[in-house]
């Protein structure tokens, strides 16, 4: 597969301080990438790092299959389009004026483009208003934001906490925003947030990071399954519970984790499982029920890296 991008072992240094250590994310065509962290945890410097606004220390990355250090990087990153921390934005201009601007540094001629990308993030009435952007919300601010990223017509746009400071209303207005160019458009997003349970409704996949560390990339659909009701049990001999579960219990939606954790998906009545395994000799060491929320998966992630 060719990633949109890919990297390898990224690290970026500021003197003595290490932001990012030897990332490795992996995001496909089509993928709606959430970059979940706290603040300063690195998820700034990755974008600044793939947009070309600092050079890594160590380790690569490619951006549509150019490597960084290609001359050919510069076409790639003409595919590319980024907000990062917050939008560059014209305060005493119009809407309009904010996109014409961008339309001449990008050399884009035909500015009929405006009043489409006005239409699309839902500012089109905008169009003919003087309404200087200083006046603006701080949701109609990012979907300008956005509207900037689309001059162009990007495949990949990178997005720094794009929800930040906005009432449930915006959230609601840049989380739909954002899936309808995914899938209307196939943009292609990657897109750092602390907000977890806003980016479990759109992202597709997942890499969290920790001071500077990418300390787990995952699916949503692998993220849904952690999080999905069931009973984990640590035994001193699995593929023998396996069978037991199977031949005695009838069960047989469960998945072996490695060679001594077995989860239950099922409902089960846990004194009968306790009795068929003592009578098939099996020890039971722990016994450990999972509910988690999302947003309680990546506590205990982040917990568990705290009290390491």
């Amino acid at each position: 597969m060719e990633y949109v991008l890919l990297t390898k072992n990224l690290t970026k240094r500021y003197g003595q301080l290490e932001a990012i250590s030897h990332v490795n994310l992996h995001i496909a065509p089509g993928d709606i990438y959430g970059l979940i962290g706290s603040n300063g945890a690195g998820k700034t410097t990755i974008i600044r790092v793939i947009t070309g606004l600092a050079h890594p220390t160590e380790g690569s990355y490619r951006l549509f299959g150019t490597d960084f250090d290609d001359p050919d990087i510069y076409q790639a990153r003409r595919r590319v389009s980024a907000i990062v921390e917050t939008p560059s934005l014209h305060q005493n201009l119009s809407a309009y004026d904010n996109l014409l601007i961008q339309c001449q540094q990008l050399g884009v001629v035909d500015c009929s483009i405006i009043e489409e990308i006005l239409d699309v993030v839902g500012l089109g009435y905008l169009r003919h208003q003087p309404k200087k952007v200083k006046h603006f919300s701080m949701g109609m601010k990012q979907r300008l934001g956005i509207a900037l990223t689309l001059i162009g017509n990007p495949d990949f746009i990178l997005l720094d906490e794009p929800m930040n400071g906005l009432d449930p209303e915006g959230i609601v207005e840049i989380r739909e925003l954002i899936l309808r160019l995914n899938q209307e458009r196939n943009i292609t997003f990657l897109i750092s947030s602390h907000i977890l349970g806003e980016l479990s409704k759109i992202a597709t996949k997942y890499g969290f990071i920790h001071h500077g560390n990418l300390i787990k990339e995952i699916s949503a659909r692998q993220l849904q399954e952690e999080c999905r009701k069931s009973t984990e049990l640590t035994v001193d001999n699995v593929k023998r519970a396996a069978q037991v579960l199977e031949t005695e219990l009838n069960i047989t939606n469960y998945r072996i984790l490695n060679e001594a954790i077995v989860r239950i998906y099922d409902e089960i009545d846990i004194t009968l499982v306790v009795t068929y395994f003592a009578r098939a000799g099996i020890l039971i060491r722990k016994i450990h029920n999972r509910d988690e929320s999302i947003e309680e998966y990546y506590l205990n992630l982040m917990g568990g890296l705290r009290d390491a």
